[in-house]
């Protein structure tokens, strides 16, 4: 079974392979590979902390738009847990507010407008399987950084918390249910064509945020 599985399959894999360039270059970016290290400057961390909590506001309401539109109530229930997901998330924003005075409403940047944009214009204008394939990058990506970086972490990494957050079984489940909405309402948004350049606009979309972050701070 996709859901629950944590890890892409039929056409999510598909997209997911196409887009391997960009999932590369995420992983290898100074901001990612400065966390897997733990000497991220601290002060490039908490502008992303701001600007990601931003994000995913906007993330949520996609979701929450995605709920409306849902053509079944098998695809509210995922969409619903998937917003609870994002809400657990941004209490790891919260905690980094607490601890390290993380602004959590700034003024949005450049590159968190565009992606952010993006999202609630297709949200608002598209149907379920467009939505999906709008917002399975992100899911999809962070939880292979996660994995990627979590057996490269010490234990005084700073930093760890936010590798072990996205490393988690329970984020890759949460990513492989999105992908299960996207393989099954595709058809939707044009089939394989429609959606493979929402996926590839997500995707870099996300490079510029990591962008952005390393020149902040």
């Amino acid at each position: 079974m996709e859901q629950g599985a944590g890890e892409p399959a039929g056409l999510a894999a598909e997209l997911w392979r196409q887009n391997q360039d960009l999932a590369a270059g995420c992983l290898d970016h100074p901001f990612v590979q400065g966390i897997a290290r733990g000497d991220l400057p601290r002060s490039k961390f908490i502008w992303y902390v701001g600007q990601d909590a931003t994000y995913l506001e906007s993330f949520a309401r996609a979701y929450a738009l995605a709920i409306a539109k849902a053509p079944d109530r098998e695809t509210m229930v995922t969409f619903h847990r998937l917003l609870q997901g994002v809400l657990q998330e941004l209490r790891l924003h919260h905690g980094y507010a607490a601890r390290w005075g993380a602004v959590l409403h700034p003024e949005p940047s450049l590159a968190t407008r565009a992606y952010t944009g993006f999202l609630l214009d297709v949200a608002w204008s598209r149907g379920v399987g467009a939505i999906a394939a709008a917002m399975t990058p992100c899911m999809r990506l962070y939880a292979f950084l996660g994995r990627s970086l979590l057996g490269r972490v010490a234990p005084g990494n700073p930093y760890r918390e936010w590798v072990e957050t996205y490393g988690s079984p329970d984020f890759a489940a949460l990513a492989a249910q999105l992908e299960g909405v996207l393989n099954r309402w595709h058809g939707e948004a044009g089939g394989p064509a429609g959606v493979a350049p929402l996926y590839r606009t997500a995707m870099e979309l996300e490079r510029a945020f990591f962008d952005a972050a390393w020149h902040a701070g």
